[in-house]
């Protein structure tokens, strides 16, 4: 039997929720103005005469930019995997 790719195929295993998929406005619009903050800081530490420690403050922003990015990566996979722990149990 051939397998088709309809919306209400699933398997037993992967029962997806479509309502977690919905991105509502307000979240597109705080990730809009968190990236409009992030952009302004980084612009406004350019304009910002410091010698030759404007190189150190630019890779300290990425640094920081970088780490606050792992952290979050390695939470998400944390959760993910606790809530995944009861799938099996019901």
């Amino acid at each position: 039997m051939a397998h088709s790719n309809s919306a209400h195929d699933h398997d037993d295993l992967h029962v997806a929720d479509d309502s977690h998929h919905i991105v509502s406005p307000m979240q597109y619009l705080a990730v809009y103005i968190a990236l409009l903050v992030a952009t302004g800081l980084t612009v406004g530490a350019a304009f910002i005469d410091l010698g030759p420690f404007n190189p150190i403050l630019a890779l300290a922003m990425l640094t920081v930019a970088a780490g606050f990015f792992t952290f979050l990566v390695l939470i998400m996979m944390t959760l993910s995997d606790y809530m995944s722990r009861s799938w099996g149990l019901w």
